[in-house]
């Protein structure tokens, strides 16, 4: 038994590449006191969903430039934004915390893992002119790393607490480590929509529920306000 879980798991190694292999799911049935190997579940890790957001430009055709040259230097680092949503009109968040935002999400492909993804995406924010104070303020341009296939980062039980935290908290707090999948992506109107256009079967992985689905369950008076360019 051992010895075919071993053989099965260096054959998955040399068929896909590392970060592909990063996350193994072990399936196994319980019989009595023993364990039987059914099958494993590779996630995607070099295949992330982002999200961009922008609402100091004055004018959502200015917000949605900055949208564009983001996504012009993503693509500028010879990563393959595979797929990107359309732009939509929405309202900042909190209620009443500035402008309207312009929104959007891609799909990117690349040979990198997530905190390298992150410090590439923080590098184009700084470039566009992203300067961090307020917690959920007004901003030249925000983007976030929303998942990488179906890792959890760093371990089911912080994602879970950060997923948990009350409104309140929400405000006052953040985490000082990468967290995936994104503990608000779930919850966000402006990011579900976009998303669902390019990944609606894409499953999060703690809640066991698609894009799609996610979607589908926002408040109908939330949805309203969210308009396409």
């Amino acid at each position: 038994m051992g010895r075919e879980l071993n053989e099965k798991k260096l054959a998955a190694k040399k068929s896909l590449d590392f970060w592909q292999t990063l996350l193994i799911e072990l399936t196994y049935s319980e019989t009595g006191t023993d364990k039987e190997f059914i099958g494993m579940q590779f996630a995607n890790c070099n295949r992330f969903l982002i999200a961009l957001g922008a609402n100091l430009g004055g004018s959502p055709e200015k917000n949605a430039k900055a949208i564009h040259a983001a996504i012009g230097m993503i693509e500028a680092r010879e990563l393959s934004a595979t797929i990107t949503s359309d732009l939509w009109v929405t309202p900042a968040f909190p209620a009443g915390s500035g402008p309207d935002f312009v929104n959007a999400c891609l799909q990117v492909e690349a040979a990198l893992d997530p905190e390298a993804m992150l410090t590439l995406l923080h590098e184009i924010e700084a470039t566009l002119g992203r300067v961090r104070r307020a917690r959920w303020g007004a901003r030249v341009i925000d983007i976030d790393l929303l998942a990488a296939g179906s890792l959890i980062l760093p371990d089911l039980a912080t994602v879970r607490h950060w997923m948990d935290l009350s409104p309140d908290e929400q405000r006052h707090v953040a985490p000082d480590r990468l967290i995936l999948p994104h503990p608000r992506l779930h919850e966000r109107g402006f990011v579900l929509v976009p998303l669902t256009q390019i990944a609606p079967e894409w499953e999060h992985p703690v809640l066991k529920t698609t894009v799609q689905a996610l979607e589908q369950a926002l408040d109908p008076g939330e949805r309203a306000q969210i308009r396409r360019i």
